[in-house]
């Protein structure tokens, strides 16, 4: 890669670390051209060459979650041990996992970006949402059948959504307890 496009990649990294930053302190109507390119220390020009507007940096920032999300799925799917059931038992250790890793800051801002982005427009979670549901369907084509295969997929989903909401919190027994009785479904 030519210097130029390294230094076009770390400006546009350091320009949606500011914007993703913004939206998770204070929301998107929060989010100016002038206090993106104040956070990342460059000049509103600077970021216009770069991203156009609110909401193409709006997109820019769900581009970069959707690509986050499924590399993390990628790394547990080349992580899972070969055999029946690959694909469901990469779910369900990446479900097992995310709070507990060290990924799991980072989990947490994108569920605030993901929240003010949907309260802001919906459609913007579309490359998300492509990305999950690209994600089911591979889960749902594999040799899982379908009832053992949505209840990992919802039992994620539900410790995603307590989390992020705070309503209520597992214990490492119980999260042990559900990996083993969600694990026994796959036998």
């Amino acid at each position: 890669m030519s210097d130029l496009r390294v230094a076009t990649a770390d400006t546009r990294t350091r320009i949606l670390d500011a914007v993703e930053a913004i939206v998770q302190r204070a929301g998107v109507p929060a989010l100016t051209l002038e206090a993106v390119a104040r956070d990342a220390g460059m000049s509103k020009g600077g970021l216009l060459y770069h991203f156009a507007s609110k909401e193409a940096l709006l997109i820019g920032l769900l581009r970069r979650l959707a690509d986050f999300v499924e590399a993390e799925m990628d790394s547990f799917i080349e992580a899972a041990p070969p055999g029946p059931h690959h694909l469901a038992r990469a779910w369900l250790n990446w479900m097992m996992d995310c709070p507990l890793s060290q990924a799991h800051d980072r989990y947490d801002r994108a569920a605030a970006v993901f929240l003010a982005a949907h309260h802001h427009d919906p459609a913007l979670l579309d490359p998300v949402r492509a990305v999950l549901q690209r994600q089911k369907a591979a889960l749902l084509a594999s040799d899982t059948p379908p009832g053992p295969a949505l209840a990992i997929l919802t039992a994620g989903d539900g410790l995603f959504m307590a989390h992020v909401f705070g309503t209520w919190s597992i214990t490492p027994e119980e999260r042990s307890a559900l990996h083993a009785s969600l694990e026994g479904m796959l036998v």
